[in-house]
């Protein structure tokens, strides 16, 4: 069964463009490195240009708890963290 995952991740003021731009570069290495991976694109919300939502979803278990263990995953959540306003909030689900 795939795995769904939703994370709200909230981006302090003035920080988005530094965000954006950090996060373009995790996800074309979750593209480039993690087949289990079928779904991993990121949006920003309408109502509040601070959040932004990132969509994800994998085959299974294993491919999830993979892609957090990646030293790019990692490396690239480090550059991340100054622009954060707020720890991520996830969500995961089971595909129907």
């Amino acid at each position: 069964m795939a795995i769904g995952v939703t994370a709200k991740l909230q981006v302090q003021a003035g920080k988005n463009e530094a965000f954006e731009g950090i996060f373009k570069r995790l996800m074309e290495q979750v593209r480039a490195n993690e087949p289990g991976c079928t779904f991993y694109s990121l949006h920003q919300s309408r109502e509040d240009a601070q959040l932004y939502i990132v969509l994800e979803q994998y085959t299974d278990e294993a491919a999830l708890a993979a892609h957090g263990k990646t030293d790019y995953f990692r490396e690239i959540g480090q550059e991340l963290a100054p622009c954060m306003a707020a720890a991520p909030v996830l969500e995961i689900m089971d595909t129907v």
